[in-house]
């Protein structure tokens, strides 16, 4: 499928990663912002401005919850539990609304009692009708997706054309195969990851969304009644460490390494002083014994 012809165009990939200058390219392979909004959106992630855990409202297993977008703003709760539950047994819902209006603003998040009801609903929901309203499906990328910056601060997937701010690299609009020369090295200077040569995907094939790596039950079981995005956001900020975080750990390893080699140097030579107060005390003993002979 790498070849030219007509394969070579319909060939695509998918980003793992969020980078925001590749989301604004519809191969994946532009070094250079081409608007303000992706400029922004780089700003935020070179600046660590966002915080994906930081949304106090979010909850639920990301690993069992799906986006559900461009929904009609009639469409209430209840319409859109029914509709989301043919695929599986919803555990939680919530339809995003206007703080100030409390109208509907277009989109919701659903999860699922299992991982497999999940990747049922990501699987069939995707471009189903609910409301008159042709929707799309994705999995839970502010968790489960590294990098990611949403679209309120110029990043996202999708888009419309009408906008001028089209991301690619997600399922409505996945890369493009290049037809030019991949730059590589100036790929590899930003942290962006190159196209995979040799290992695109057809359009017609339905891009796999994350599986958690650890799994302590079962995928058919329910999930713990907290969710696992707190053990996400310790990754999350174990990843997005500074060098001075770093520098300090390691001085207070190597503090904590000399004291420990003081303390059992101490205790050396007080065992030492033991073992010699202990010879002179046998000595004079040894001594009185031969007098008193």
């Amino acid at each position: 499928m790498s070849g030219g012809g007509g394969g070579r165009l319909n060939a695509v990939f998918y980003a793992e990663r969020y980078h925001p200058i590749q989301a604004g390219s519809i191969d994946g392979t532009d070094v250079l912002p081409h608007d303000n909004a992706v400029f922004r959106a780089l700003l935020c992630s070179t600046a660590n401005l966002y915080d994906p855990f930081g949304d106090p409202k979010v909850i639920g297993d990301p690993y069992r919850t799906v986006f559900v977008g461009r929904l009609s703003r009639l469409t209430d709760d209840e319409t859109l539990r029914q509709a989301m539950s043919k695929y599986g047994r919803v555990k939680n819902m919530r339809l995003v609304r206007d703080i100030v209006t409390g109208a509907s603003r277009g989109y919701a998040f659903v999860e699922y009692e299992s991982d497999r009801e999940m990747r049922r609903a990501y699987e069939d929901a995707h471009h189903s009708i609910i409301d008159g309203s042709e929707v799309i499906v994705d999995y839970y990328r502010q968790h489960l997706m590294p990098g990611w910056i949403p679209r309120r601060l110029g990043g996202g997937l999708g888009g419309k054309k009408e906008s001028g701010q089209l991301r690619f690299g997600g399922r409505e609009r996945p890369f493009r195969a290049p037809l030019r020369p991949i730059p590589y090295d100036d790929l590899k200077r930003l942290g962006i990851p190159p196209p995979p040569e040799g290992r695109y995907m057809s359009r017609f094939q339905i891009p796999s969304p994350p599986r958690r790596r650890s799994s302590s039950y079962a995928e058919g079981e329910d999930s713990p009644s907290r969710p696992r995005a707190k053990d996400g956001e310790e990754s999350y900020r174990k990843r997005r460490r500074s060098p001075t975080d770093v520098d300090e750990n390691r001085s207070e390893r190597h503090s904590r390494h000399r004291e420990h080699s003081h303390d059992r140097d101490d205790s050396r030579s007080k065992h030492r002083g033991d073992r010699t107060e202990h010879s002179h005390r046998h000595k004079k003993r040894s001594r009185s014994r031969d007098f008193s002979s």
